[in-house]
C-alpha cells in the first residue's frame, strides 16, 4: 500500500492547501467591503473638484496654469498604479500590459519616459523592464494615505512644469464590480479645459477670488490632481480586493476537485490490492 500511502498524503496536502485559500478568500471578502465603501465615499469629492476646475478654468480665460499648457519635452511620465500583494488573478498583469504598450508607443515616438511606481508589484516590474524610475511608494496597506502619495507624484507634476516632461499618464485599475476590474490608461496632465468641464453643466460661472485668481486655481488644480491620484488608488485597492476573493474562491473549489479525484484514485487502488490479496489467498488454497 505504499502508492496508497502517497495518495493519502497527497489528499492531507491538498486539504490542508484549500483551508488557506478558504480563509484568504473570507479575508478578502471582508476587506473587499470596506475597500468599495471608501472608494465610493471619494468618488463624490472627486467629480466634484473636476466640475469646479472646470469651471474655474472656463471663468479665467486669461490665465492658464502650467498644468493646461504644453510643451514639446522628449520625454513623457507614467504614475504606475499596481497591488503590493500577488494572488489577485491578472489584475497586475492587465494593467502591466497596458503600461508596456504605451511605453512602447512612446519610445516608437523616439521620447523616453519617466515613471513613478506605486505598489510592489509595478515597482518590480519596471525595474526589470529597465524603465526609469523616478521615485516609488510601497506597503500602503489597506488604507491609501494622500500625504504618502503626494510626495512621489509631486516628482512628476514638478518635472512637467519644468517642462521636463511633456504628458504625465496615471495607469491603474478601474473598479466596475465585484467580477469585473478593468485596466485604464488616462493622461493626467496637460489639463484640457473642456475635458474638465464635461459634465459640469452649460452654464458659465463667474468667482470673486481672494486673494487672486492665480492664486485660487494654482491650489486647485493642485487638489485636483491629487484627488484623481488617490482616487485611482482607492479603485485599485477595491479591485484588489475583489479580484483576490474571485481568485481564492476559485481556487479552493479546484482544491476540492483535486481532492474528490485523488479520493477516487485511492478507491480504485485500494480495491485492487485488496483484490489481489484474494487473488493470491484463493490460488494458494487452490494449490494445497
Amino acid at each position: 500500500m505504499a502508492a496508497g500511502k502517497e495518495i493519502r498524503g497527497k489528499i492531507k496536502s491538498v486539504e490542508n492547501t484549500r483551508k488557506i485559500t478558504k480563509a484568504m478568500e473570507m479575508v478578502a471578502a471582508s476587506k473587499m467591503r470596506k475597500a468599495q465603501e471608501r472608494m465610493r465615499a471619494a468618488r463624490p469629492y472627486a467629480e466634484r473638484v473636476r466640475q469646479i476646475t472646470g469651471n474655474l478654468s472656463r471663468a479665467n480665460p486669461e490665465y492658464t496654469h502650467p498644468f493646461m499648457q504644453h510643451n514639446d519635452a522628449k520625454s513623457a511620465g507614467f504614475v504606475v498604479v499596481t497591488t503590493d500583494k500577488g494572488l489577485c488573478g491578472g489584475l497586475n498583469t492587465n494593467v502591466l500590459r497596458v503600461v508596456t504598450q504605451k511605453l512602447r508607443d512612446v519610445q516608437a515616438q523616439g521620447m523616453k519616459a519617466q515613471t513613478v511606481a506605486i505598489g510592489n508589484k509595478g515597482l518590480g516590474f519596471l525595474n526589470r523592464i529597465g524603465a526609469q524610475v523616478v521615485s516609488s511608494v510601497t506597503a500602503l496597506g489597506d488604507t491609501p494615505h494622500l500625504d504618502r502619495l503626494i510626495g512621489p507624484v509631486k516628482v512628476l507634476l514638478d518635472a512637467y512644469t519644468e517642462g521636463r516632461v511633456n504628458s504625465v499618464y496615471l495607469c491603474y485599475t478601474r473598479f466596475i464590480n465585484t467580477m469585473k476590474q478593468e485596466a485604464v490608461l488616462v493622461q493626467l496632465l496637460p489639463l484640457n479645459a473642456d475635458t474638465l468641464h464635461d459634465g459640469a453643466g452649460g452654464r458659465d460661472w463667474d468667482y470673486i477670488y481672494e486673494p487672486d485668481a492665480p492664486s485660487v486655481i494654482d491650489e486647485l488644480l493642485l487638489r485636483y490632481i491629487e484627488a484623481q491620484v488617490y482616487q485611482a488608488v482607492a479603485e485599485n485597492m477595491a479591485s484588489e480586493q475583489s479580484a483576490r476573493m474571485v481568485a481564492m474562491k476559485a481556487a479552493t473549489d479546484n482544491a476540492g476537485s483535486v481532492i474528490g479525484e485523488l479520493k477516487l484514485v485511492y478507491n480504485k487502488t485500494r480495491q485492487a490490492a485488496i483484490t489481489k490479496e484474494l487473488s493470491e489467498i484463493v490460488a494458494g488454497a487452490a494449490a494445497v
